[in-house]
């Protein structure tokens, strides 16, 4: 591994002179990327185009009002293939992206937070389609890693602050991140690309496309894409398949875009850590899936010493735990998310440009998971101290949006709207084994015929949102002005009762105001700032919101008037500069967060207890954020973001009679310092990309008493790319995690707690290094 890590460094050194002394020949260089593509409008949930982003490394929101920044294609192709778009945006200002995995696609440990912000306050979108606010646990969408292939995303654009006022998002306190697939090529053509690299990962992914049929007609892409890695430790897969297909017809003055998606995800997951656990058994403690019978040992000798409250099926094994483990909670058997999607849509839309510009679209979205544990908690009837233990979901959503707008004089006018009902089912089940000696049931498959359910509850979601805009073009000076409006009602009824929560809440807000402007100064200053206030509306499920607790701390909630929704007004201001080559950035923000919701987990996560919900009052945050990207020529290029952010608790909080001291404390999961760097090269038939990663201290408590080191990740690419009778062939090398570095990812997978340590991070994946091969026909 070592010899291949010098040979990866020492060939992105060398890519220059090696590009340079090509010469023509029977095999010629693949033609340079695109031109730059135009900056992105001021609505781009409405932009019916999804161009690359062209060769810059970032598109820093030119004439942008607000702070936002827009990667292409290009940004997702150079890294692993399979790897998460998610990923990709992390090198971006105040960007804070984890994964225990080298994909960033395994969604028990993908997190993504803005600007201390977490996922599930940021608004996301496939196409202008909501894709829910970006929990594990599945409650009204899903993650963008299962919508869709990276290879046919076209370009993403990400708002650091509120993001757009257009977006389909009623949670986006801290920013959106809009996706948009690729158009079908104008020929025909198809691509192949195939993987292969650490711990057998194989990679696969074909698309066909039709080009455009006859004159000014249709065309379309259909694509499939495979991924089967096995676990970076312990034992057990990850595996994906994954369908998409696109059609464009051109009608007249407008045209039709058509979208089908379907994803098998099927992921045995990592165990979950401690701090204590860590220094005990070290980063590498997994799951024992290839050791069933110590898995028995071990759940039959913590129900002998009281430790699981589970009955005790076998007192001769004892009470003393096998070593090098102390208690059943430092290793389970196997736990796995299983999930099945469909995702469809069809919409009209009209040219961006267009004297009277709009769109309008619906779609579906059905989804089956399962996210399991065998857990040494209850026992199966059959005897065995072990039982599966399951948290299923059914989605089923349908919803339309549109918008409509026109220039008259120096406004251009837009209004739009969107209605989405949701359907959402989710139970708690257990499932029997019948041996001691092998597990009769597989971490893999959906699983069927439980011997108990401890909940199982309906929950739907109505929301209607809308939204007015007006862009005021005054010369240098351009202003835009609106407002968004929602209201969403949440309903809980119990199919199965649980002691969970049930009964109905509403947010309504119609008037969420919205200001920016951009003031250019010569060809290669501007200004802008911006104001914005949202608010968050709820999300129904037994796994988050304020339906995840006893319907006594529901009530208690409601009667005490603290169950409020979370809101928060920001403030930006910030310059930019593009100028030959250069493009540089430097924003500062401000942050009031009101009635902010914290959840207390209770008992490792294995065992479900209902979290205590807070209201902690409200948050500060005020940061810098800075990039530069520079073309140095002879297609080297360099990048470089730094970010400040200080995110604080302002308010003590009682729980349970129980004063927690958090004011002043620093916001989890929110490290200060963020800092991200990039040299890339790309000319004639060499390309290769040395990127870094600083992130500082993470805490996972909100008193600041637990927390996790800083760390800095590199990450490397080499390829060569010819073209050989108009077909064109590519093999690219990549390498994550470079110099090996042991470090905490994810923090927060089993939640937070006031103080303490806690059974809640992932160790991040070590070095792996996978080759490429790709071919264009």
């Amino acid at each position: 591994m070592r010899r291949f890590t010098l040979c990866l460094l020492a060939g992105a050194a060398l890519a220059w002179p090696l590009a340079a002394s090509a010469r023509d020949g029977a095999i010629a260089p693949a033609p340079a990327p695109a031109p730059e593509a135009p900056a992105p409008d001021a609505e781009p949930a409405a932009d019916p185009v999804a161009d690359d982003a062209g060769n810059d490394i970032i598109i820093v929101g030119k004439g942008q009002t607000r702070q936002v920044q827009q990667l292409g294609q290009a940004d997702i192709a150079i890294l692993a293939p399979g790897t998460s778009p998610l990923k990709a945006i992390a090198k971006l200002p105040n960007v804070n992206f984890q994964s225990a995995d080298a994909f960033g696609a395994y969604e028990w440990s993908q997190r993504v937070s803005i600007r201390s912000f977490n996922q599930n306050q940021i608004g996301f979108t496939l196409d202008g389609i909501p894709l829910g606010d970006g929990s594990y646990g599945n409650t009204n969408g899903l993650h963008i890693s299962r919508a869709i292939s990276s290879e046919n995303i076209g370009r993403t654009l990400v708002s650091q602050g509120s993001g757009s006022i257009g977006a389909q998002a009623t949670n986006n306190l801290g920013g959106t991140i809009e996706f948009f697939s690729s158009d079908p090529k104008p020929t025909t053509a198809l691509t192949l690309n195939t993987s292969y690299g650490s711990e057998n990962t194989v990679r696969a992914f074909g698309r066909f496309d039709t080009g455009v049929l006859g004159e000014n007609g249709p065309s379309a892409y259909v694509s499939y894409g495979f991924l089967d890695t096995d676990k970076w430790k312990g034992y057990g897969v990850q595996r994906q398949n994954q369908v998409n297909a696109k059609f464009v017809a051109p009608v007249g003055p407008v045209r039709l875009v058509g979208t089908f998606d379907y994803s098998d995800r099927r992921e045995q997951d990592y165990q979950d850590l401690s701090l204590d656990m860590i220094k005990r058994l070290g980063y590498r403690n997994d799951n024992i899936a290839n050791n069933f019978p110590l898995a028995v040992l071990i759940a039959d000798t913590g129900a002998n010493s009281g430790y699981t409250g589970a009955i005790k099926l076998n007192p001769a094994a004892g009470s003393v735990t096998p070593a090098p483990y102390a208690n059943a909670d430092d290793v389970y058997f196997d736990a796995a998310g299983l999930r099945q999607d469909y995702l469809a849509s069809l919409g009209v839309e009209t040219a961006k440009d267009a004297t009277v510009h709009g769109a309008l679209k619906a779609y579906y979205h059905a989804n089956h998971g399962q996210g399991l544990w065998f857990t040494p908690y209850v026992p199966s009837p059959s005897g065995v101290p072990i039982s599966v233990r399951t948290t299923e979901y059914d989605i089923h959503r349908k919803g339309v949006f549109g918008s409509l707008g026109t220039t008259l004089g120096f406004n251009d006018l837009t209004v739009g709207g969107w209605y989405e009902l949701n359907d959402f089912r989710q139970a708690r089940r257990y499932y029997a084994l019948d041996s001691r000696t092998t597990p009769t049931r597989s971490a893999r498959e959906f699983q069927y015929l439980p011997f108990a359910t401890q909940w199982y509850n309906t929950y739907q979601t109505d929301t209607v949102q809308y939204y007015v805009q007006d862009k005021i073009a005054l010369g240098d000076l351009t202003v835009d002005l609106g407002w968004k409006g929602f209201a969403v009602t949440n309903k809980a009824t119990p199919i199965v009762s649980g002691g969970l929560a049930s009964g109905r809440i509403q947010v309504k807000d119609f008037f969420q105001p919205h200001a920016g402007l951009n003031y250019k100064i010569g060809s290669a200053f501007e200004l802008f700032g911006d104001f914005t206030e949202v608010t968050r509306a709820f999300v129904a499920s037994a796994t988050s919101g304020p339906f995840a607790t006893t319907q006594a701390g529901f009530n208690a909630l409601l009667t005490t008037n603290k169950l409020k929704p979370e809101s928060s007004d920001t403030f930006e201001v910030g310059g930019r500069y593009h100028y030959r080559g250069v493009t540089a950035l430097l924003a500062g923000y401000y942050v009031d967060f009101s009635n902010r919701t914290l959840a207390q987990s209770v008992g490792a996560g294995i065992i479900g207890n209902p979290a205590i919900l807070s209201n902690v009052g409200s948050v500060r945050a005020y940061g810098l954020e800075t990039a530069l990207e520079a073309k140095l020529g002879y297609g080297f290029g360099v990048y470089g973001s730094y970010s400040y952010n200080d995110s604080t608790y302002r308010d003590n909080v009682s729980v349970g009679g129980v004063v927690q001291n958090i004011r002043g404390k620093q916001t989890v999961d929110t490290p200060k310092h963020l800092i991200k760097g990039e040299l890339t090269y790309d000319k004639g038939i060499f390309f290769g990309r040395v990127g870094a990663d600083y992130m500082s201290r993470r805490y996972f408590t909100y008193t600041n008493d637990q927390s996790v080191p800083g760390r800095v990740l590199v990450d490397a690419t080499i390829g060569a790319r010819v073209t050989i009778a108009d077909r064109k062939f590519e093999i690219q090398a990549n390498a994550t995690n470079l110099f090996d570095k042991r470090y905490v990812a994810t923090i927060g997978s089993n939640g937070f707690g006031y103080s303490g340590d806690n059974q809640t991070l992932l160790a991040g994946a070590p070095a792996q290094y996978f080759v490429t091969i790709k071919a264009a026909f």
